[in-house]
């Protein structure tokens, strides 16, 4: 089934945390990551193991193979973000993160993996290396 555009109902939450987005949006919110490479990212909850906080919630980034692709091709996630004694709340809770927020934790699972922060993209380095146009 071809995806479909609907339109954002704003009403349902704040569109700048991931929470939020989801909601007003009706799907994931995808970054590019600092690799190039397209991901998505979903809230994801398990039990912790604690007795006292037993939910935890944490962010999970679906790689994606090209732009527009529908085949997965692996993932990063991050550690629990958030522990609670309740579900719903742990996933509220890492829901308020700010788009940027969620950016940056990409970035630094991306940076992790690579062993060190990625080099420039070809488009950046062209970019900042073209000389200045004087005329």
């Amino acid at each position: 089934m071809p995806g479909q555009h609907l339109p954002a109902d704003h009403s349902r939450g704040d569109a700048n945390t991931i929470g939020g987005y989801a909601a007003v949006h009706g799907r994931p919110a995808a970054f590019e990551g600092t690799d190039g490479v397209s991901y998505s990212v979903e809230i994801v909850t398990a039990l912790t193991g604690d007795s006292e906080r037993p939910w935890g919630a944490y962010l999970l980034f679906v790689q994606w193979t090209r732009v527009g692709a529908t085949t997965p091709s692996g993932h990063l996630e991050t550690e629990f973000l958030a522990e609670s004694d309740d579900e719903v709340e742990a996933r509220a809770l890492v829901g308020a993160l700010s788009l940027s927020q969620v950016r940056s934790a990409l970035h630094e699972l991306i940076a992790a993996k690579a062993g060190g922060p990625p080099p420039r993209r070809w488009y950046d380095a062209m970019n900042e290396d073209s000389p200045a146009d004087d005329a």
